[in-house]
């Protein structure tokens, strides 16, 4: 059974010992031997060689007592997500372009491997009555618009906002827009009318500049850094205390990646998102398995960089991956079923065909069905829609299942080999950068007290 295995990760960040409990999401600060015996009950390797039998006796002793009262050893629940049939969210490829040529892109340089193609108003229009007529009760439907680069087909993307915003004022719904930019085409009038129109907003940058225009060329073959950096930083000024992040990608060439963040913290963009690359094994780019600890200390010393400005006062950024909320997070169901691709969330192509997400726009044997249609394929729909950590094996005894969610769908059927089968390198990563995300958390809290 699923959660047969009671577990608690013991670990140790800047000389603090933690214990977290994946099952009740209770963290606690303790001491080295603490955590030892803790890894020993986990079935973790341990070293409680010398160490006096009563010793461990007592800490048993406190743990039961913690285990008691939920807080240590907690029996895991087991919710099942619920089988909606209701369509939250469309992402809309408004055009399948783009003026950069980034080395790394997964869209083929925009195209999806494909040929060039922009998503007329026709069929943005039946991609807004569909969310609506297969929205159920949902009251709060989003929309993202992505490429390629969006900003390329700028006229449908007003066109079908205006139409969004009126369409779901007949229906008693609403709209929220999310559109992703690389910035080129980012001037004072466009920004204005994203800053009125979007609630989030995704900026394309990588870092340094000598990081970004190793991979984010355009399509000259130069640089891209210095087209689009003054644009995205008088946008972020210009929006104010709205949703907006800086979205990069770090990849073998820049295993610093913490220099980027910081980089991007100092130049005044302090919501940062900075994701490992996922490429094929020839690719220069490529992270290997053997990178994974360089990785994992990379993330511990940026995590100490932002204790060090914290203690100094001076200004903070969000980096997105040691945000961690063990109070106020997502429920559990929502936990389970991870990002809802395929089933509660869609794509759309430049055609009006339908895909479980983005990532899944190049591969035909995952097509769903077209917004003309009206309908989805059910038996893709039901191969993500009953995906979920349950149905993962090696996510079964993992701390940090709950806040990865069994990871990626795409990237486990690319790299796994199937949709149950999660990234093990991206798994590596992730690990790393949770118990920094923990620690972070904890040193809070306590500052609160």
């Amino acid at each position: 059974m699923y959660g047969e295995r009671i577990m608690v990760h013991a670990f140790c960040a800047e000389g603090t010992y933690y214990l977290f409990d994946s099952a009740s999401g209770a963290l606690h600060i303790c001491d080295a031997l603490t955590a030892e015996v803790v890894k020993k009950k986990s079935g973790e390797p341990y070293d409680l060689h010398g160490v006096d039998e009563s010793e461990i006796a007592e800490i048993e002793e406190e743990i039961e007592t913690l285990k008691k009262e939920g807080a240590l050893f907690a029996e895991e629940e087991k919710e099942i997500p619920l089988k909606s049939e209701e369509v939250k969210a469309l992402c809309l490829h408004i055009c399948h372009d783009c003026n950069l040529r980034c080395e790394y892109c997964f869209a083929g340089q925009g195209s999806y491997k494909g040929r060039s193609e922009y998503m007329p108003f026709k069929v943005a229009k039946a991609a807004v009555d569909f969310l609506i007529a297969n929205s159920g009760k949902r009251r709060i439907l989003e929309m993202d618009f992505f490429g390629g680069e969006p900003l390329m087909n700028l006229s449908v993307v007003k066109q079908t906002v205006d139409y969004a915003k009126a369409e779901g004022k007949k229906h008693g719904k609403k709209f929220l827009f999310t559109l992703t930019t690389n910035g080129v085409l980012l001037d004072e009038e466009t920004a204005k009318y994203l800053n009125e129109e979007m609630e989030n907003v995704v900026l394309s940058l990588d870092g340094r500049k000598e990081v970004h225009d190793a991979v984010r060329k355009t399509v000259n073959g130069k640089g891209s850094y210095d087209v689009i950096v003054e644009n995205i930083k008088n946008f972020v000024k210009m929006r104010g205390d709205k949703h907006y992040y800086v979205r990069g990608t770090f990849t073998k060439k820049n295993l610093d990646f913490g220099n980027d963040v910081l980089f991007l913290a100092d130049n005044g963009l302090t919501e940062i998102s900075l994701e490992p690359v996922v490429t094929d094994e020839g690719s220069p780019l490529y992270i290997a398995e053997e990178d994974v600890p360089a990785i994992a200390e990379e993330y511990r010393r940026l995590a100490r960089e932002y204790r060090r400005r914290k203690v100094a006062g001076e200004k903070l950024f969000n980096f997105f991956h040691f945000q961690i909320d063990l109070d106020g997070g997502p429920c559990l169901k929502k936990r389970v079923s991870a990002c809802g691709a395929g089933n509660e969330y869609f794509s759309v192509t430049p055609n009006g065909d339908i895909f479980p997400c983005h990532q899944f726009a190049d591969m035909p044997e995952y097509r769903m069905g077209s917004v003309f249609e009206g309908k989805l394929d059910g038996r893709i729909r039901a191969i993500f829609r009953d995906n979920n950590l349950y149905t993962r094996e090696a996510c079964k005894n993992c701390f940090a299942k709950f806040h990865c969610s069994g990871g990626c769908p795409a990237n486990n059927i690319r790299k796994g080999g199937d949709i149950n089968t999660p990234y093990k390198i991206t798994c590596g990563m992730m690990k790393a950068r949770m118990e920094c995300a923990l620690a972070l958390y904890a040193e809070e809290k306590c500052e609160e007290k």
